[in-house]
């Protein structure tokens, strides 16, 4: 397994795989032959930022079992998918802000999250499996509020594309069995989401495959694959982790104003 991770050091950004509290530093693509260059940063020394920047980010909504029958939902044959917008995104420990017009209820959602390598259209299962790069941690914001607005309009790209609305990180995880990881989200400490990946309607070869049967997938492209039970409202001044064994914990804070 190795850990992929984007930082800033000394004004300057970039990426590298993390051993412990040290980062060896590598050139070129990430996604195309990267190379190392033979120079290690200390962890310390850094700021760690979102470990990839989607050109496309997409959600998953009705993808685990639990949380499927905890709603009274039918399962889908294919994804019920959303996009986030790709200025949403977040750094590790960076601040979750709802813009300044909206007082309503904000929730946070753990997610695992796919990271695309290979540019992908109309793959089967095993092509689409051969473009997952690795796997990320995902926080997908959603100002509930927004859902309710209007009517007759469900407003998803509103609701979970403000700026700030997706925290991914801290690190990119390839040579991982998505099976085997459990998915915990954390409130100041308290463990209020703590679900199995392998509780998924739709894997994650499957959702690549059927996605790119619509959209071409792009190396960088960041797909997250759903959330379970345990979503709640964020308060403020709150700490949020996101926390999957082998990537490592997502933490943001939810603003005091």
């Amino acid at each position: 397994m190795t850990l992929w991770v984007r930082y800033e050091h000394d004004g300057a950004t970039g990426f590298g795989t993390l051993d412990g509290e040290a980062i060896a530093v590598h050139a070129g693509d990430m996604f195309a032959s990267p190379a190392p260059t033979g120079t290690t940063l200390a962890l310390s020394a850094v700021r760690l930022l979102a470990p990839v920047r989607p050109g496309q980010f997409l959600g998953l909504w009705n993808n685990f079992h639990a949380m499927a029958a905890k709603q009274g939902n039918a399962i889908p044959e294919t994804p019920l998918y959303f996009l986030k917008a790709p200025g949403s995104l977040l750094d590790p420990g960076g601040v979750i802000r709802p813009p300044a017009s909206y007082s309503g209820r904000t929730v946070y959602e753990g997610e695992l999250g796919i990271v695309i390598g290979q540019t992908c259209k109309d793959a089967d299962e095993a092509t689409a499996a051969a473009a997952i790069f690795g796997y990320t941690c995902v926080n997908d914001v959603t100002a509930i509020g927004f859902f309710e607005g209007d009517p007759a309009f469900v407003q998803w790209a509103r609701a979970k594309g403000c700026d700030t609305f997706g925290p991914i990180g801290p690190a990119i995880a390839t040579g991982l069995a998505w099976q085997s990881l459990q998915i915990r989200t954390l409130l100041d400490g308290r463990v209020r989401q703590d679900y199995p990946a392998s509780d998924m309607i739709l894997p994650p070869a499957r959702i690549v495959s059927l996605l790119s049967r619509e959209i071409t997938l792009r190396p960088g492209d960041l797909i997250a694959c759903g959330t379970s039970n345990g979503v709640l409202p964020m308060r403020p001044g709150m700490k949020v982790e996101v926390e999957i064994a082998g990537i490592g914990a997502l933490v943001n804070s939810f603003a005091t104003s």
